[in-house]
């Protein structure tokens, strides 16, 4: 059972009507497949270009793609990079290259949001723009302002975790039990980016991670290992140990919403046989859900 903000509780009390909080427009169902608007990390591409990215995306069979700080525009713009600070021109072009090849873009990090609000508000304003749904960070120390603006532009914002430091113990992400601590006073558009492959590196429970942070993933960064810990390279969903099939389900239990994004982190030049495999995971466990 969910609890009501206490203002809330406060207003029924007295009688007033109460509208809860009116969130982002969620990701529509004509890019989902098997239920869950499945695409790619464009990092899973970062030896190509944006554009590059963008059709190797369609490729895989996905809908939905992430984006990240810093790869070059296309083959004939390398010189000029994609991130927050585009050129409203620059945008155009990268919506029309979705458009022509009927992807959506859904996500964008990993990416620093500063802890100064002049910097922070252009990837807020980037976010808008481009409509998206939520972004990737790892700046916990920007936790305060992320609030503030989340609210204020109405967009997501995810927590990312990659692998525990065992010579870093100020590296706190790794864990979600620190996810949570850290996001549970915070509005409920801040949440987990949930990096299941780092989960593996770390040794952690996939499936416990998951319940850990009930209530509060944002997005998933897709990946399946051979085994645990660290040295394992990604491949297709359904040929590791992760048991995606659990992973789904658990997803599906907890009323997930957000994207699965396969960050597709081998084979890198020719990786698009692979993650299209992934995609094919995910719609084929979908259709057994019927």
């Amino acid at each position: 059972m969910k609890l009501r903000p206490l203002f809330a509780v406060a207003a029924i009390a007295i009688g007033i009507s109460y509208l809860p909080i009116v969130h982002a427009s969620p990701i529509p169902d004509e890019y989902r497949i098997g239920g869950f608007a499945i695409g790619c990390q464009a990092y899973s591409f970062n030896r190509f270009t944006v554009f590059e990215a963008i059709e190797k995306t369609a490729e895989t069979g996905s809908k939905v793609i992430e984006f990240f700080p810093g790869q070059a525009l296309s083959p004939d713009q390398r010189n000029v990079k994609w991130d927050h600070n585009a050129s409203d021109e620059v945008i155009a072009t990268v919506k029309a290259k979705l458009a022509k090849h009927g992807i959506k873009a859904v996500n964008y990090g990993v990416v620093g949001i500063p802890n100064n609000e002049a910097d922070a508000r252009k990837i807020f304003e980037f976010a808008k723009k481009m409509d998206l749904y939520a972004v990737t960070t790892e700046s916990t120390e920007s936790i305060n302002l992320i609030d503030k603006l989340v609210k204020e532009y109405d967009v997501r914002v995810g927590y990312h975790d990659h692998p525990r430091r065992k010579d870093d113990p100020n590296y706190k992400v790794w864990d979600p039990n620190y996810i949570v601590s850290l996001v549970k006073d915070h509005d409920v558009r801040i949440g987990a980016c949930a990096d299941i492959g780092h989960w593996q590196t770390s040794d952690l429970n996939v499936i416990e991670c998951l319940r850990i942070l009930q209530g509060h993933i944002i997005s998933v960064h897709g990946k399946e290992r051979p085994a645990m810990g660290p040295g394992q390279h990604d491949v297709p969903f359904g040929a590791g140990q992760t048991n995606m099939g659990a992973v789904l389900a658990e997803l599906k239990r907890q009323g997930f919403v957000g994207n699965i994004s396969v960050e597709y982190e081998y084979n890198w030049d020719h990786s698009v046989p692979e993650i299209a495999q992934c995609v094919g995971f995910v719609r084929g466990w979908g259709a057994t859900q019927k």
